[in-house]
């Protein structure tokens, strides 16, 4: 049987060269970075070269970056701390927003009695920009939470005139960045950006790591109370061969994003173009059918399958040894409909199955060729 990946939204391999440095610091490099001996020290300074760094790539300063458990610990960080501490009265959001950001938005809701307003979205789950400038009108202190690149259905915000809209009109802005940073350069001096999430375990780093932008000066409060590590935003002992893996895998990812992207835009193109030749009836949801439009890692596509075969395709997948995802990692053990597509596709086709496939730098046309070919085979069986 063969094993095919093509689940990379949800998590990626570690690259050959983020496992070694991870090693060499595991077994070297031990000490607490919070002590003051040699051992400390050496473990402080390797994790500040790796905070300025990451920093440099992003073109801010080193203590703009705190590091976290991951995206998830970075939205909360950002969000919590700013309705608490800078008088946040309403978020503005989406409806096709992570998990992370939309369930943080709506207990912050019942705890501090904000307002939550959505943005509208059109018939590809485009955010309605002209909405959201409404929306930003008025006396309310107000942040907006709005992921880059969703991890759904690929769809590429303009970061840039969001970030332009919120300063115009006195208001934050929040951004998931995870499914883009290792994939695109943010130039966070151009993009006035207030607070931003990365994980690493998303460009071929490890799990359990990511870090948080905080612009200088923001006003916010640790979220996780105990030490002072991490400028007093996040107690508790840094994961020092972590944050090297990340560090790392960030290095390698920008060092080769212009050969990567163009290899991977590459297969998705071919991907598209073998489906829609192999497989009449295939929809692809949101813009990730349009390479301007959407991120080159993903495809979310529907498929031209009776509800009895629906229920079959993911265990039929499987068994043909071929990773991939209905939605989002976090949901993709659930029956119910992913929430991402609920939110603007029309009834009939949320009764069709549709599945996500993300790519890599390690996948290939012959992997390819042979999803398509099992698609095509369970379509016709």
């Amino acid at each position: 049987m063969k094993n095919i990946y093509l689940d990379n939204a949800a998590t990626t391999a570690l690259r050959p060269e983020v496992i070694d440095k991870m090693t060499e610091v595991l077994h070297d490099n031990y000490g607490n970075a919070s002590s003051t001996h040699s051992f400390g020290r050496s473990s402080k300074s390797i994790m500040e070269q790796c905070r300025k760094t990451i920093a440099s790539y992003f073109n801010v300063s080193a203590a703009e970056i705190i590091f976290t458990s991951g995206g998830t610990e970075a939205d909360n960080l950002a969000l919590r701390s700013a309705v608490r501490d800078l008088g946040i009265t309403e978020i503005i959001t989406s409806k096709i927003e992570h998990h992370a950001v939309l369930h943080t938005a709506e207990q912050l809701q019942k705890e501090y009695d904000i307002k939550v307003s959505y943005i509208q979205l059109d018939e590809n789950g485009t955010v309605d920009y002209n909405h959201l400038e409404v929306l930003l009108k008025g006396d309310a202190k107000k942040l907006v939470s709005l992921m880059h690149i969703n991890n759904e259905i690929g769809n590429i915000l303009d970061i840039k005139r969001v970030a332009d809209l919120c300063k115009a009109n006195n208001a934050l802005f929040h951004t998931d960045t995870v499914q883009s940073v290792g994939h695109y350069h943010i130039d966070l001096q151009d993009i006035k950006i207030d607070f931003m999430a990365a994980s690493a375990h998303k460009f071929h780093g490890p799990k359990g790591v990511g870090f948080c932008f905080i612009r200088k000066e923001s006003g916010l409060k640790p979220l996780i109370f105990g030490g002072e590590q991490e400028r007093g935003y996040r107690a508790g002992t840094e994961s020092l061969h972590n944050i090297v893996g990340m560090d790392e895998a960030l290095k390698f990812a920008y060092q080769n994003i212009e050969t990567e992207s163009a290899y991977i835009k590459d297969l998705k193109q071919y991907f598209i173009d073998s489906l829609n030749n192999n497989l009449e009836g295939c929809h692809f949801n949101g813009t990730s059918g349009d390479l301007d439009k959407s991120t080159y890692t993903l495809i979310n596509v529907c498929l031209p399958l009776p509800p009895e075969k629906a229920a079959m395709l993911q265990f039929q997948l499987d068994l043909k040894g071929i990773a991939c995802s209905k939605g989002s990692a976090c949901q993709s053990g659930s029956s119910m409909a992913s929430h991402v597509l609920s939110a603007f596709l029309p009834k009939e086709r949320l009764q069709r199955p549709s599945v996500r496939f993300s790519l890599s730098k390690y996948n290939t046309k012959e992997e390819i060729d042979y999803v398509v070919d099992t698609l095509c085979e369970f379509a016709k069986s």
